[in-house]
């Protein structure tokens, strides 16, 4: 069986001369909760539609499960559940009726277990209390919450979820990510679209980032953030002295004020070796600090877009 729950290879979409999604690699872990993460129009709903066959690849292949896209959509959706650009319903049903209509379609529902289990995922994301109401009168949040729920009608190998926060206010944001927490521990894998760092950043243990249709950078998020530049400061009655002695050990420095100096830090340089060499040189230092990008520049850093940070 392949450990990865999904993987594409070389998944490019073509609308006219525009590249939505160009040459997309990706290797999603089985159990991961893997984000997702790019600006709005970086070609990640695409990208979904590709992988569940609701549109074509102009080229590229896609696997789910360990199985090939389109060729085994028919043994492999059924063990996939999927909430993808909001859900439609039919607004003059009940979300209960709607759950009900949806599950009656699917060929493979046991029809003496459809009340237990619509009780049961209703619940979960917490609709019960709103399960006679009409969906016309939901909100766009509680319009979520019905599509996980439709999504969870049966046991799922993988959820694909497209901005599953859209709409949802703090506390059911809270929900949803405790939520899928719990599926993941049950063994579901978990792949959440989604522009919003803090959602990705509190949620997941692997992402990865698209800009403009292509993949900049994937892997855990401890990865991601060993990946950022480290910057050490040093604060200093003698800033030239201080930028020779970097200088000295290889790094690049910069003087922006009378009494500092800032330079990248490179892998594998101390900040202890470098204080013990500024102090051996006889200058006088005040005080010495390294700091790292947080995650969130580093991400603005490869997509040259901002992100909303919370969700």
């Amino acid at each position: 069986m392949s450990a990865a729950a999904i993987r594409a290879t070389g998944l490019t979409k073509l609308f006219g001369a525009q590249r939505a999604v160009d040459g997309l690699d990706l290797a999603v872990p089985r159990g991961s909760i893997y984000g997702f993460l790019g600006p709005n129009g970086s070609g990640k709903t695409t990208t979904i539609r590709m992988m569940l066959n609701l549109i074509s690849p102009s080229s590229g292949t896609v696997e789910l499960l360990g199985e090939p896209m389109p060729r085994a959509a028919q043994r492999v959706l059924p063990r996939v559940g999927a909430l993808v650009e909001g859900p439609a319903f039919y607004p003059f049903l009940s979300g209960r009726d709607n759950l009900v209509r949806f599950d009656a379609a699917d060929t493979r529902s046991a029809p003496a277990t459809r009340r237990a289990r619509i009780d049961t995922a209703l619940e979960r994301v917490g609709l019960a209390h709103a399960a006679t109401k009409k969906v016309h009168a939901y909100s766009l949040g509680m319009k979520q919450r019905l599509g996980l729920a439709n999504a969870l009608l049966r046991p799922r190998e993988l959820l694909i979820l497209d901005e599953p926060s859209n709409g949802l206010d703090p506390q059911g944001t809270r929900e949803v990510r405790s939520l899928i927490r719990a599926l993941a521990a049950d063994g579901t894998t978990v792949f959440v679209s989604s522009h919003l760092l803090g959602e990705i950043e509190q949620l997941c243990t692997h992402a990865a980032v698209m800009r403009a249709g292509t993949l900049v950078a994937s892997g855990t998020l401890d990865e991601l953030r060993s990946q950022a530049v480290r910057e050490v400061t040093v604060t200093t009655a003698d800033p030239d002295a201080a930028a020779a002695v970097l200088r000295g050990r290889g790094l690049s420095p910069s003087i922006p004020a009378a009494d500092r100096v800032e330079a990248a830090l490179p892998d594998g340089v101390a900040v202890e070796d470098l204080t013990a060499a500024l102090v051996a040189a006889g200058v006088r230092v005040r005080g010495i600090a390294a700091t790292g990008e947080s995650l969130e520049d580093r991400f603005v850093a490869l997509t040259g877009e901002g992100f909303d940070v919370a969700g």
